[in-house]
């Protein structure tokens, strides 16, 4: 079991640690980071055996792709064949920050950080830690999010160190994550941009920049291999029974009284916007009002993480709104439940 440093964003400023990330990073270990989306495990995505090393601290499926991480928006010059006008377009709007593009890959890049794939899906953070730590590391950074797979991507610190603790060589504190949600992902080498996985970044925004409408194959089942993170594999969800509940909330209500019959003896619990948390008799987790989306998105994955943590054996949680972000909330709880959804 390795030994794990922890260190605050403010550590990152002492040269002899800006030193020992470099060598951390040039001997192809890993690096757990904040992002202003996630937390990520990092490693230099150029070195194939260190995108192995990701792979296999997260238990991850190698043809899932990851995301390599850029310092400078020219950067992606050097591992992309071709940017056309329209990337152009979206990275002036949304570099950096929470929007990670598709491309096809020059030789640089390794077969091992793509999943096989002779695309690279690539993000410029917005995250100043993130920023600094691609810097001093003189190295793109192959970084998925930092959970175990299967579960709840992490915003907090205590996310990746009850993940990572021993499994990872540094893990920098960077307070809970801003945005809470993956980035949103564009594949730019279709005819028509299209949407891999929705997030902070919409669809909406997209187009009013594009000035023409984009494709959306986030809802897609996908066969065989993918461009992009969280199209294929399990996602975000806890050990619990979970399901979806669609309709009004006085019918879930009742829906859940009448399970609370059969589940006697059985840790229940709710995850519900906070407008609603008063109308259960069990336990609510509340992810903040319906009419911030930005507060729900920030607080989904603890919520989901808290689930685990508090042991409950079933967890019912009320179908969000999709328009804007909603949308990319409800891709997220819908991996969550499997799929379940009741309809009331």
């Amino acid at each position: 079991m390795k030994t794990t440093l922890c260190w605050s964003a403010f550590d990152l400023l002492n040269r002899e640690n800006q030193t020992k990330v470099k060598e951390t990073i040039e001997e192809g270990n890993l690096i757990i980071f904040p992002t202003e989306t996630v937390y990520g495990i990092g490693a230099n995505g150029l070195n194939p055996e260190a995108s192995k090393r990701i792979y296999q601290a997260k238990g991850r499926p190698s043809d899932n792709p990851l995301i390599l991480h850029i310092g400078d928006r020219n950067d992606v010059y050097r591992y992309v064949r071709f940017v056309n006008l329209e990337a152009e377009k979206l990275m002036d709007a949304f570099w950096p920050g929470p929007l990670t593009m598709v491309f096809e890959k020059n030789e640089s890049v390794p077969f091992e950080t793509t999943g096989g794939l002779n695309t690279v899906a690539i993000r410029f953070p917005k995250n100043e830690i993130a920023q600094t730590l691609i810097r001093i590391a003189g190295v793109p950074i192959a970084a998925p999010s930092a959970n175990l797979s299967g579960k709840p991507s992490s915003t907090l610190f205590e996310h990746v160190y009850d993940d990572f603790n021993g499994r990872v060589d540094i893990i920098i504190d960077g307070g809970p994550s801003e945005i809470g949600l993956e980035s949103t992902v564009i594949d730019m080498t279709s005819d028509i941009p299209t949407i891999l996985r929705p997030g902070f970044v919409t669809k909406k925004m997209i187009e009013m920049v594009l000035k023409h409408p984009v494709l959306d194959a986030s809802d897609t089942k996908p066969t065989g291999k993918v461009k992009s993170p969280g199209m294929k594999y399990t996602h975000y969800k806890p050990k619990g029974d979970v399901l979806l509940i669609r309709g009004p909330i006085e019918a879930m209500v009742n829906y859940v009284h009448e399970q609370l019959k059969r589940h006697q003896g059985h840790t229940v619990a709710i995850i519900c916007e906070t407008e609603y948390k008063h109308l259960f008799t069990v336990p609510v987790r509340a992810l903040g009002s319906k009419e911030n989306p930005l507060e729900m998105a920030h607080n989904l994955f603890s919520a989901l993480r808290d689930m685990d943590k508090d042991q409950v054996e079933y967890i019912y949680i009320h179908y969000l709104n999709k328009d804007e972000l909603g949308y990319a909330l409800m891709n997220r709880l819908e991996k969550a439940a499997g799929y379940q959804i009741m309809d009331l």
